[in-house]
């Protein structure tokens, strides 16, 4: 097996499927190369467990945020609350955040709202964004543009658009994260956006626990599996594992370790 290095930009390794086999799942990373993950926040309540974890594990990291689909609970308090927790100095980005119209549209206008609250965030600490953008491609960049969110930058993760719209993010400052769907036997716009984006743009992810890659898909993920996206992309990119892991990983440490 290659001597290769990954990074793991996002995996929710504060969820209890994920949290109660940490040994495992840190003996796995470090057979497969997996050198740091970044746990994303999710909601405010539990960030909590994401300082918990980061203080423990010496190769794992933290960002703050309240997930676009949990948006109504923002409240006065947040801001200042995400503040405080941005202060820890294993905590590297702000997200995720963002915009989701998949499961339901009722509250878009409170979405955006957070989205902007985020980015002033980001921009006030200078840590750079973890966006989510599920079903709403053309209202995430258009608050990129109007919030100059280029300033700060950031990852489009888990990204889900076309070739065209990821080379839009990337003239705004913002990496593109592949993760599982990748490697999905039909997924041909993510196969077509990783042969087409320039490999200094590109970073890799799981978004464990979930979008296992082949040939788990369906079944629990886990930042260790973050090689078999990495495979993936080496093969449709005709490069060697070895070239695209050292690309990815210093993208990784540029984006969100350079500060």
């Amino acid at each position: 097996m290659d001597k290769i290095r990954l990074i793991d930009t996002h995996a929710h390794l504060d969820f209890e499927d994920l949290s109660k086999n940490l040994d495992e799942i840190i003996k796995n990373c470090e057979i497969n190369g997996i050198e740091r993950v970044i746990i994303p926040g999710v909601t405010i309540k539990d960030t909590y467990k994401i300082i918990e974890l980061i203080d423990k594990y010496d190769f794992l990291y933290g960002a703050v945020g309240l997930h676009p689909s949990d948006a109504k609970d923002w409240d006065d308090n947040s801001y200042e609350t995400l503040k405080e927790y941005a202060k820890h100095d294993k905590v590297i980005a702000i997200g995720e955040t963002g915009l989701d119209y998949y499961w339901d549209k009722t509250f878009n206008e409170q979405q955006q709202f957070v989205f902007k609250e985020h980015i002033r965030l980001s921009k006030e600490l200078k840590l750079p964004l973890i966006v989510h953008d599920r079903e709403a491609h053309g209202d995430v960049l258009k608050i990129i543009k109007e919030t100059n969110a280029k300033e700060i930058g950031g990852v489009m993760h888990c990204f889900s658009g076309s070739a065209e719209f990821a080379l839009e993010c990337i003239k705004e400052n913002f990496y593109i994260a592949l993760g599982g769907p990748v490697t999905f036997k039909n997924a041909k716009q993510p196969k077509e956006v990783a042969k087409i984006i320039p490999i200094d743009k590109l970073v890799l992810e799981t978004d464990s626990p979930f979008l296992a890659p082949q040939p788990f898909r369906g079944k629990t993920n886990d930042p260790s599996k973050v090689r078999l996206v990495a495979e993936e992309i080496a093969d449709l990119r005709g490069i060697t594992l070895k070239e695209l892991s050292e690309s990815t990983f210093n993208n990784s440490i540029k984006l969100f370790f350079s500060n």
